[in-house]
């Protein structure tokens, strides 16, 4: 029988957790520097979904403040191992980073998706967004 998967905010202290990934929840492999400041940094939150001591998907986010907004969560990504697809794991992990961020007094959650991702577009009606259109521009800092 397959292992429980548990959903969960990860601590500041979790960093270590990403030495154990499954293939398919990153983009790439995690970088320790990278790891270690995105959790040193008080306003980056993830949620993880953890077979055991194997990260098998996650959905990471920002919290942020504008002079003239309270604040919102940016999601920037959700991922999940493709032997973990389609058994809900995205909806409880936004459902867990989404709790958390109410808790820190976030009043709107926004996500960016391509039109194409028809499943990223589903998970995100479920979650009770509501589409609109924008223009994403990419600008680029790197010399």
């Amino acid at each position: 029988m397959p292992e429980a998967v548990v959903i969960r905010v990860l601590a500041s202290t979790e960093a270590h957790l990403f030495a154990n990934v499954a293939p398919d929840v990153f983009d790439e492999a995690p970088d320790p520097r990278w790891t270690a400041e995105f959790f040193a940094d008080p306003r980056h939150h993830l949620a993880a979904a953890l077979a055991g001591d194997v990260v098998v998907g996650m959905a990471s986010g920002v919290h942020y403040l504008h002079p003239d907004k309270p604040p919102e969560l940016f999601i920037n990504e959700v991922g999940v191992a493709q032997g973990y697809q389609g058994q809900g794991l995205g909806g409880r992990l936004l459902d867990a980073l989404t709790a958390h961020a109410r808790s820190l007094g976030c009043v709107t959650a926004w996500v960016l998706t391509e039109a194409e991702n028809t499943a990223a577009r589903r998970l995100y009606t479920k979650l009770g967004g509501a589409e609109e259109s924008c223009q994403i521009f990419v600008v680029p800092l790197a010399q």
